[in-house]
Order: structure tokens, then C-alpha cells, then sequence
């Protein structure tokens, strides 16, 4: 039987793509694409946390408080491999955290909000114990 192997993508409306981009280049370093997009390779999260990186698609009820403060239905789970740096550079920015930087056995999670007023999940995995 076929199966979805993996996430090959997330979309998501903006009323201001371009700047949106911006933010994400600026505020979290990523590099943008020639389409507009950014690009994460599974080979460097792999490489860096070998059995830690993953990727998790997951529903949430409708009434769930995990999105607060956002009102979108849509929160971003984006994997670091510095948080504390991460984090430098995102207060560098005038971003502030929304919640206290939690650790848990499977990693370390900051949150933050982008322009358009979406959670963004920060999270460092660790490497399991054997």
C-alpha cells in the first residue's frame, strides 16, 4: 500500500509575502528561495541530530490554548540547532518570547510570533538516550 512518507511542504497566506520573507531572512536567518519560499534539507537535520530530528503533523482541537497568543489556526514548528543563539538573534531583532523557554527528555521549545501574528515553536531536539 502507499503512504505519505513525510511533509513536503507547508503554504500559508499573508498579506504581505514579501515582507513576511523578509522577517523570516532577518529575524531567524533563513535563506530564501528564487520562488519566495525557504528550504530546509532532511540530510542537515538528520546530520545534525541524528535520531532526534523529525518531523510531527499534528491535530489540535479547536479550543486548544497551545496557539496562544495567535488567533490563526496555524502554528509553525521550526528545529534549531542553537537555541540560546537562535534566541540572541531573535531579541537582537526586537522579537520577544511569548512563553519561558521549556526543556523537556525530547528537546528544548521557545516561542515567538511572526508579523502576521502566527506562534512560531522553536525547538532544539536532543538525541534520545540509546
Amino acid at each position: 500500500m502507499a503512504k505519505v512518507i513525510g511533509v513536503g511542504g507547508v503554504f500559508f497566506l499573508c498579506q504581505d509575502p514579501e515582507a513576511t520573507q523578509a522577517w523570516y531572512k532577518r529575524v531567524l536567518g533563513l535563506e530564501g528561495t528564487d520562488f519566495g519560499g525557504f528550504v530546509f534539507s532532511h540530510e542537515k537535520s538528520a546530520g545534525t541530530f541524528p535520531k532526534g530530528a523529525m518531523t510531527i503533523f499534528s491535530p489540535f482541537k479547536s479550543d486548544s490554548d497551545y496557539f496562544k497568543p495567535s488567533e490563526r489556526d496555524v502554528m509553525f514548528n521550526l528545529m534549531v540547532d542553537d537555541l540560546a543563539g537562535l534566541l540572541k538573534q531573535v531579541e537582537a531583532e526586537g522579537v520577544e518570547q511569548v512563553s519561558p523557554v521549556e526543556d523537556h527528555d525530547y528537546g528544548t521549545f521557545a516561542w515567538i510570533m511572526d508579523p502576521d501574528g502566527r506562534k512560531i515553536e522553536l525547538w532544539q531536539p536532543k538525541e534520545p538516550a540509546s
